[in-house]
């Protein structure tokens, strides 16, 4: 994926966030500072392992974080593994990422065990990549609970190339986004 494909991915996933997906959790910048203070640098310092050793990481935490946001709202509900999970739907068939989010969670679990979520580790691991590319960084609202459910069946709300524009108007109507975000995704 090139910059300028990032960049779009980039804006349509801030309008994403900017729809009710987000602001319904009551999430807060700092949230995690008296119980785990060190996980915004954990999280920073294991995406930029990943993307020092391969660049290419960074459209994928981004793409991750959008199909799961999505399809549930952001609750990590992509990352469940199972048989009719979100992440064998074949519309999430080539999303990256996994492994960066599960080292990281691992490294906080070490030092905060039970604390930070993995959506939250998700949320920040693309706000992280977006920035180690050149684009804009941001903070990050923390906060999120994870899913517990995942289904693959949800996954077709993701839009897709081969969906007819009335259809993706339609899934993205659906998030609460406009047809200028479905244009510019």
């Amino acid at each position: 994926m090139a910059i300028s494909e990032m960049s779009a991915l980039f804006f349509l996933f801030s309008a994403l966030l900017r729809s009710s997906l987000v602001h319904s959790q009551g999430l807060q910048i700092g949230f995690y500072d008296n119980n785990c203070p060190d996980a915004e640098d954990i999280v920073r310092s294991t995406v930029e392992k990943y993307y020092n050793n391969d660049a290419t990481i960074a459209p994928g935490l981004l793409r991750l974080h959008f199909h799961d946001c999505f399809v549930q709202g952001c609750d990590a509900s992509v990352l469940i593994s199972g048989a009719s999970s979100e992440r064998t739907a074949p519309q999430n068939f080539g999303i990256r990422g996994f492994e960066v989010i599960d080292d990281a969670k691992s490294q906080l679990e070490a030092v905060c065990p039970g604390v930070v979520s993995c959506a939250d580790i998700l949320a920040l691991a693309a706000r992280d990549a977006v920035d180690l590319t050149g684009g804009p960084s941001w903070s990050v609202p923390l906060g999120r609970r994870d899913g517990r459910i995942s289904s693959a069946s949800d996954a077709k709300a993701l839009p897709s190339p081969a969906d007819p524009v009335s259809v993706q108007r339609q899934k993205f109507a659906a998030q609460g986004l406009t047809d200028r975000e479905l244009l510019i995704g």
